[in-house]
């Protein structure tokens, strides 16, 4: 077993890791224990009591932040001629079809988001061994498989963030920045959240949200009372 850091042994002793906290709580101690010289990201972890394997028990979405994730998006829109003018006034930094289908092909994924519009999806298609595995595959569910190619760019850049349960059930999201005050951490971590309790398959049976847990980027985990998320 790797020995603890002194700065990793500083943070576990600012709380109890046996202890369940309150949102606002959790979101103070996860501050306090960030040791990074960087901007670290503040993530959810949500364990979820469903079956991914079983379609009809999928979790998966978008969410509008309240507040952003303090992330800069780099927007990649595939589409035809006709399109690309309103993708670039929305703010997309990489606009094309054919070029950029071939880069991503030749190994090129240096995006976070991928929009397209439904007519060049079985070009697209031909993409789904590299961008599936990266969550980079657009898909209508999350908006961004869309012929109002300039709203879906909009929304990205303003916050919107896809998520999707993993394999474990759990879904795992960035909401925030360290830098952001505690109120706003709060606040997006309540959206997403909201947003996924909203998204319960029926199929689902029992506890739907088991567990809830918020980090930053290299700090330990801080167990949310979900009683303090309103679930």
């Amino acid at each position: 077993m790797a020995k603890l850091t002194r700065k990793q042994k500083d943070a576990l002793g600012k709380f109890d890791k046996s202890k369940i906290y309150s949102l606002t709580e959790a979101v103070d101690i996860v501050k306090k224990i960030t040791y990074t010289k960087f901007d670290a990201s503040v993530d959810l972890n949500i364990r979820l009591g469903v079956d991914p394997r079983k379609a009809n028990q999928m979790v998966r979405g978008s969410v509008t932040l309240p507040h952003g994730s303090g992330k800069v998006m780099r927007v990649l829109v595939l589409c035809t001629p006709d399109k690309e003018q309103e993708a670039k006034d929305a703010g997309a930094d990489f606009v094309g079809l054919d070029e950029y289908i071939q880069k991503i092909k030749d190994g090129w994924t240096d995006i976070d988001v991928v929009i397209t519009t439904p007519n060049v999806m079985p070009k697209v298609g031909a993409l789904g061994r590299i961008l599936g595995p990266r969550g980079l595959m657009p898909n209508p569910k999350t908006g961004t498989v869309t012929m109002d190619i300039g709203k879906a760019v909009q929304e990205v850049k303003a916050g919107k963030i896809d998520f999707k349960v993993d394999k474990y059930g759990i879904v795992h999201a960035g909401i925030a920045k360290v830098s952001f005050t505690p109120d706003k951490v709060v606040e997006n971590a309540r959206e997403l959240i909201q947003t996924i309790v909203k998204l319960k398959p029926s199929a689902a049976k029992g506890t739907y949200v088991k567990s809830i847990f918020i980090s930053s980027t290299m700090s330990p985990g801080v167990q949310i009372d979900l009683k303090s998320v309103t679930i």
